[in-house]
């Protein structure tokens, strides 16, 4: 996600939220950071519920804001927490548990 999406992500929050556009940022960054960090690092399998989950209790952890604050930060966002669990997806499929090419089936892990 590039800083332009994050930016256009936080400006609709803040628009439509009280919430000034420096916690917004925080926790819109936080979250959405973490998300594209577990992408490029993880092989776990995730579900997308369990993944925002994960997100939200991470993001609440890090910024030390309140558990509904960060919820409505984030649910508010959901459109670009969607875009980037797709990314995930494209990216890899095995990690969001699902079906990619059989090329391997068959074969024994060494």
């Amino acid at each position: 996600m590039t800083d332009q999406e994050i930016n256009r992500a936080v400006q609709y929050v803040t628009a439509r939220t009280s919430y000034g556009r420096d916690m917004v940022a925080e926790i819109l960054t936080t979250g959405l950071g973490e998300m594209t960090s577990l992408s490029m690092q993880s092989s776990e399998r995730f579900d997308r519920d369990l993944l925002l989950e994960y997100v939200c209790q991470w993001t609440i952890k890090r910024t030390g804001q309140t558990e509904p604050l960060v919820r409505e930060i984030l649910g508010c966002a959901g459109r670009w927490l969607d875009e980037v669990y797709e990314e995930i997806a494209k990216r890899q499929p095995k990690a969001l548990g699902l079906s990619s090419d059989d090329d391997d089936e068959g074969t024994e892990p060494v």
